[in-house]
């Protein structure tokens, strides 16, 4: 199985997803603060495009989010102010 299908994966990106529609930001906004083509952000959503963890770093970042926060629960780590 490639890992651009992994379920957690997919989740992960949906997560994304979500929370872009939800601030509120078109693909084209996100594109904008990422410095890349709207293109970039369509294929990173429909998993055409895989995205790396520096990747997906910048794209929470933009979104003013932590990565840890969109993480598939079965792999977030818990932060400290949970423990």
């Amino acid at each position: 199985m490639k890992t651009v299908h992994d379920p957690q994966y997919v989740e992960f990106i949906g997560r994304l997803r979500r929370a872009r529609k939800a601030r509120g930001y078109t693909q084209g906004d996100l594109a904008e603060l990422l410095n890349k083509p709207q293109s970039y952000v369509s294929k990173v959503e429909t998993c055409e495009r895989r995205i790396d963890v520096i990747e997906a770093a910048r794209w929470c970042s933009s979104l003013s989010l932590v990565i840890q926060d969109l993480l598939p629960p079965l792999i977030a780590v818990p932060k400290a102010s949970d423990k």
